[in-house]
Protein backbone atom coordinates (compact mmCIF):
# COMPACT_ATOMS: atom_id res chain seq x y z
CA UNK A 1 0.00 0.00 0.00
CA UNK A 2 2.49 2.28 0.80
CA UNK A 3 4.95 1.32 -2.58
CA UNK A 4 1.39 2.43 -4.50
CA UNK A 5 1.16 5.88 -2.83
CA UNK A 6 4.55 6.86 -3.49
CA UNK A 7 4.04 5.46 -6.91
CA UNK A 8 1.42 7.97 -7.21
CA UNK A 9 3.27 11.14 -5.99
CA UNK A 10 6.03 10.61 -7.81
CA UNK A 11 3.82 10.19 -10.59
CA UNK A 12 2.01 13.40 -9.75
CA UNK A 13 5.21 15.01 -9.11
CA UNK A 14 6.48 14.03 -12.62
CA UNK A 15 3.57 15.83 -14.52
CA UNK A 16 3.82 18.84 -12.61
CA UNK A 17 7.14 19.09 -12.99
CA UNK A 18 6.25 18.37 -17.42
CA UNK A 19 3.36 20.84 -16.94
CA UNK A 20 5.78 23.83 -15.69
CA UNK A 21 8.98 22.72 -18.11
CA UNK A 22 5.75 23.37 -20.72
CA UNK A 23 5.25 26.81 -19.59
CA UNK A 24 9.15 27.75 -19.33
CA UNK A 25 9.35 26.94 -22.71
CA UNK A 26 7.46 29.89 -24.85
CA UNK A 27 7.12 29.42 -28.31
CA UNK A 28 8.94 31.26 -30.42
CA UNK A 29 6.81 33.90 -32.63
CA UNK A 30 6.85 33.17 -36.41
CA UNK A 31 6.51 36.70 -37.47
CA UNK A 32 8.41 39.52 -35.95
CA UNK A 33 10.07 42.84 -37.54
CA UNK A 34 13.74 42.45 -38.90
CA UNK A 35 14.48 45.84 -36.61
CA UNK A 36 14.12 43.46 -33.74
CA UNK A 37 16.07 40.40 -34.66
CA UNK A 38 19.92 39.59 -35.11
CA UNK A 39 20.37 36.98 -37.40
CA UNK A 40 23.10 36.23 -35.14
CA UNK A 41 20.75 35.01 -32.47
CA UNK A 42 18.94 32.51 -34.95
CA UNK A 43 22.24 30.18 -36.16
CA UNK A 44 21.77 26.80 -35.80
CA UNK A 45 18.23 27.20 -34.32
CA UNK A 46 15.77 29.00 -36.82
CA UNK A 47 15.60 29.28 -40.85
CA UNK A 48 14.86 33.23 -41.15
CA UNK A 49 12.98 34.35 -44.15
CA UNK A 50 13.24 37.65 -44.24
CA UNK A 51 10.52 39.82 -46.81
CA UNK A 52 11.79 43.41 -47.70
CA UNK A 53 9.70 45.56 -49.74
CA UNK A 54 9.78 49.58 -49.89
CA UNK A 55 6.02 49.43 -48.46
CA UNK A 56 3.60 47.60 -46.92
CA UNK A 57 1.25 48.88 -48.99
CA UNK A 58 2.95 47.00 -51.92
CA UNK A 59 0.94 44.27 -53.38
CA UNK A 60 3.83 41.80 -53.59
CA UNK A 61 4.43 42.15 -49.65
CA UNK A 62 0.79 41.74 -48.71
CA UNK A 63 0.13 38.52 -51.13
CA UNK A 64 3.69 37.10 -50.08
CA UNK A 65 2.09 38.17 -46.39
CA UNK A 66 -1.35 36.26 -46.60
CA UNK A 67 0.81 33.50 -47.82
CA UNK A 68 3.05 32.98 -45.03
CA UNK A 69 -0.04 33.69 -42.50
CA UNK A 70 -2.33 30.97 -44.11
CA UNK A 71 0.35 28.30 -43.38
CA UNK A 72 2.24 29.06 -40.23
CA UNK A 73 1.89 25.74 -38.95
CA UNK A 74 4.04 24.80 -41.54
CA UNK A 75 6.74 27.34 -41.42
CA UNK A 76 6.52 26.62 -37.62
CA UNK A 77 7.33 22.85 -37.87
CA UNK A 78 10.56 23.70 -40.56
CA UNK A 79 12.21 26.18 -37.46
CA UNK A 80 11.10 29.25 -39.67
CA UNK A 81 10.97 33.16 -38.39
CA UNK A 82 9.74 35.42 -40.58
CA UNK A 83 11.44 39.33 -40.59
CA UNK A 84 9.55 42.34 -42.55
CA UNK A 85 11.17 45.02 -43.66
CA UNK A 86 8.86 47.44 -45.27
CA UNK A 87 11.37 51.20 -44.37
CA UNK A 88 13.72 51.22 -47.06
CA UNK A 89 14.52 55.06 -45.47
CA UNK A 90 16.29 52.97 -42.27
CA UNK A 91 19.02 51.20 -44.35
CA UNK A 92 18.48 48.44 -41.69
CA UNK A 93 21.65 46.09 -41.17
CA UNK A 94 19.78 43.37 -42.93
CA UNK A 95 19.20 45.56 -46.28
CA UNK A 96 23.03 47.11 -45.88
CA UNK A 97 23.93 42.85 -46.07
CA UNK A 98 20.91 41.69 -48.45
CA UNK A 99 20.69 44.67 -50.53
CA UNK A 100 17.17 44.26 -51.88
CA UNK A 101 15.70 46.47 -54.71
CA UNK A 102 12.14 46.63 -54.01
CA UNK A 103 10.46 43.60 -52.93
CA UNK A 104 12.24 40.84 -52.84
CA UNK A 105 11.81 37.28 -50.39
CA UNK A 106 15.10 36.06 -48.81
CA UNK A 107 15.23 32.35 -47.07
CA UNK A 108 18.45 32.17 -44.84
CA UNK A 109 19.46 28.53 -43.52
CA UNK A 110 20.32 27.22 -40.31
CA UNK A 111 24.02 27.81 -40.90
CA UNK A 112 23.46 31.36 -41.53
CA UNK A 113 23.95 31.29 -45.36
CA UNK A 114 21.70 33.03 -48.08
CA UNK A 115 19.42 29.35 -49.62
CA UNK A 116 16.90 31.36 -51.68
CA UNK A 117 16.14 35.23 -53.41
CA UNK A 118 13.10 35.73 -54.93
CA UNK A 119 11.78 39.15 -56.27
CA UNK A 120 7.97 37.92 -56.38
CA UNK A 121 5.69 36.53 -53.84
CA UNK A 122 6.49 32.31 -53.13
CA UNK A 123 4.04 29.93 -51.82
CA UNK A 124 4.89 28.34 -48.51
CA UNK A 125 4.42 24.92 -49.74
CA UNK A 126 7.52 25.82 -52.79
CA UNK A 127 9.56 26.87 -49.81
CA UNK A 128 8.49 24.32 -47.57
CA UNK A 129 9.99 21.84 -50.48
CA UNK A 130 12.87 24.03 -51.12
CA UNK A 131 13.37 23.48 -46.71
CA UNK A 132 12.71 19.87 -46.91
CA UNK A 133 15.41 19.81 -49.54
CA UNK A 134 18.53 20.81 -47.11
CA UNK A 135 20.44 18.24 -45.28
CA UNK A 136 19.98 19.97 -42.10
CA UNK A 137 16.38 19.63 -42.56
CA UNK A 138 16.38 16.20 -43.65
CA UNK A 139 18.25 14.80 -40.77
CA UNK A 140 15.42 16.79 -38.72
CA UNK A 141 13.27 14.72 -40.83
CA UNK A 142 15.19 11.30 -40.16
CA UNK A 143 15.58 12.37 -36.49
CA UNK A 144 11.75 12.90 -36.11
CA UNK A 145 10.44 9.30 -37.75
CA UNK A 146 13.24 7.26 -35.24
CA UNK A 147 11.90 9.38 -32.56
Amino acid sequence: MTRLIAMIALSILASTAAAEDAEQAPETPVFVEASVTDLNDLIWLKRPIIVFADSENDPRFRQQMDFLRDRVDDLRERDVVVMTDTTPSAMSPLREKLRPRGFMLVLIGKDGGVKLRKPFPWDVREIGRTIDKMPMRQREIRERKSS
